[in-house]
């Protein structure tokens, strides 16, 4: 029974990493955030403006390992993989049998964690961190050994070393333990030996950000101000109930348990910590998708909570109608949220891309695809024309391609037949991965998105012997469509001082000691 519960959990991992191949149209490159998490693997350090420094070490892995589109598709599924490894075992450790263990696995599997993973960011080591912080919360509860407390910091610590959204998991729980009936744990002098233990872990990425002027401050205050302005709370709590629509059931029927079953009385801090957590993120007008992380703990309560139901009387027919529940219900999952087909074939669903409120991008408008979506196209295309101008300038040693955003500056370093182009930008990280004050630079391929007015670039014409407009992007799809491209030859003064002096200014702007 053991091997067999192993054969099929294996299963249904293989297929949880292959759908972040089947899920994306070849047509289609990768998303503008994964240049960047791929070029922090370039710099590695223990900290960066935009994320912590997890993602670059898997970055590193991936560059030693070619960098090829596979592996960048493979460390999200992987980590999607074993948040499902997780939920398994917790449904085992519960007492669930192989009907409750492939309910909440495929439950998880077709849910919204699904597009989650298609992509190479920060958010789905996110999800499988909070997941294992409920994990061994859980063993905790259920054996009272320490260790579980300490196993927890380290998770908790990797989860804040990849992305500080689990912060909230933690201001969560503090009032869920009270509601909860776990007081005593407050009382443990073994629950502050893991928290120092957690920040013994974290001290490396502290001390980079007290002496880069604490730049999460200021990442929280452009997010605030750019994108969560445009969140409404009621898209953020309709997007929970579409997060999991396939296994609703099994989630109400968690929530409910830890009320009325006797035996997850130890666990209601579980249910608490969902509530209070939930509600902070409402009241903060968080991004919908920061609030994943707590779904999956939720799959193996409910699951167990269910079996017991069908257990009394007969009622055991129900079994195949909620395991088809998630499948027959993501269906409409799979016609919208990924880029299964080329974008001018998925511009005809446009209504239907409305309907759910996918059309809207950060700026609170509608476009004509999701904004994920028009962010995976075009950047092959402009590499291609960067390295059309770049192969122009006479003495390459001298030249510098700088770009608008991280978007492109990422592109053109992943997509570049020249490896040590080494596009940079005011953007994001790049700001710091400039060359030196002393560097020689006499020209530049400049790289300016359609909100650039100076379309003549009047600015850089004193300061060039040529300013010439080479081209522009042209996908009607891509979120940068109209980016156009110029090759400035031939500096009469030295550049980099110019550049040196915008850098500190940005810097100085980030910095929460300005």
């Amino acid at each position: 029974m053991r091997q067999k519960n192993t054969f099929i959990l294996l299963l249904l991992v293989v297929i949880k990493v292959c759908f972040n191949y089947w899920l994306v149209d070849g047509s289609y490159n990768l998303h503008r955030d994964e240049y960047l998490h791929i070029d922090q693997g370039r710099h590695l350090a223990w900290g960066f403006d935009s994320v912590p420094p997890l993602t670059s070490w898997v970055s590193w892995i991936i560059l030693k390992l070619g960098a090829g589109v596979g592996w960048i598709r493979f460390f999200p599924g992987l980590f999607g993989a074993l948040t499902m490894v997780l939920v398994w075992r917790l449904t085992e450790k519960l007492g669930g049998n192989l009907f409750c263990c492939v309910l909440a696995a495929v439950t998880l599997l077709l849910s919204a964690l699904l597009r989650l993973n298609v992509l190479y960011q920060p958010n789905t080591f996110d999800v499988l961190a909070w997941t294992a912080v409920y994990y061994t919360l859980t063993c905790y509860l259920q054996s009272g050994s320490n260790r579980w407390l300490y196993y927890m910091a380290i998770v908790f610590a990797l989860g804040l070393l990849n992305k500080y959204n689990i912060g909230f998991l933690a201001i969560g729980l503090l009032p869920a333990l009270l509601l909860g009936g776990q007081t005593k744990l407050l009382a443990n002098k073994h629950l502050y030996g893991a928290a120092l233990l957690c920040l013994i872990l974290l001290l490396p990425n502290i001390i980079w950000q007290i002496n880069n002027g604490l730049p999460v401050v200021h990442h929280m205050q452009e997010l605030s101000n750019t994108q969560l302005v445009n969140v409404q709370r009621g898209d953020f709590l309709k997007d929970q109930l579409l997060f999991f629509i396939g296994g609703i059931v099994v989630i109400v029927a968690a929530l409910f348990s830890f009320i009325v079953y006797a035996p997850y009385k130890p666990y209601r801090v579980i249910g608490w910590s969902f509530l209070s957590t939930l509600l902070l993120f409402v009241y903060l007008k968080a991004k919908s998708y920061y609030a994943l992380g707590l779904y999956p703990v939720l799959l193996p309560f409910g699951a167990v909570y269910l079996q017991y139901l069908l257990t009394r009387g007969t009622r055991q027919y129900l079994r195949p109608v909620l395991l088809a529940l998630p499948v027959l219900l993501s269906i409409p999952m799979f016609r919208i949220a990924f880029p299964t087909a080329p974008p001018q074939v998925l511009q005809q669903k446009n209504a239907l891309y409305q309907q759910f409120g996918l059309l809207r991008w950060e700026d609170g408008k509608d476009h004509h695809l999701p904004q994920d979506f028009a962010d995976m196209l075009g950047w092959q295309e402009l590499a291609a024309k960067v390295d059309a101008a770049y192969e122009k300038i006479p003495d390459k040693a001298h030249a510098l391609v700088y770009c608008d955003n991280y978007g492109m500056a990422g592109a053109i370093n992943y997509y570049s037949r020249y490896k040590t182009i080494a596009a940079v930008s005011m953007n994001a990280d790049y700001v710091n991965w400039f060359p030196p004050a002393s560097k020689d630079i006499k020209h530049l391929v400049m790289v300016k998105d359609i909100y650039d007015k100076d379309a003549g670039r009047k600015k850089e014409q004193p300061l060039f012997g040529q300013v010439i407009l080479t081209d522009s992007l042209t996908n009607p799809f891509a979120r940068e469509k109209g980016t156009r491209i110029y090759l400035l030859l031939n500096a009469a003064v030295p550049i980099m001082p110019y550049f040196t002096k915008e850098i500190n200014e940005v810097k100085k702007e980030r910095s929460f000691f300005r």
